[in-house]
């Protein structure tokens, strides 16, 4: 799974931090930053994430 992040749709939330703090966090300029290629066993968390996002700016992409 590929985690898609369309940057002109973020509007930096972090709903997506607190759903999933292992994938995505803020860096020290407050910007997003996050892992492309989690691991399985972070499906569900990565899920829950792009639900809670807002605008809807996060999206899964089979690998």
């Amino acid at each position: 799974m590929r985690v898609v992040v369309d940057r002109e749709l973020c509007q930096v939330h972090a709903q997506c931090v607190f759903a999933a703090p292992e994938v995505f966090e803020l860096d020290d300029d407050d910007q997003l930053v996050y892992v492309t290629e989690p691991g399985d066993e972070l499906i569900g968390a990565v899920e829950e994430a792009a639900r809670a996002c807002p605008v809807q700016a996060i999206s899964l992409e089979e690998t």
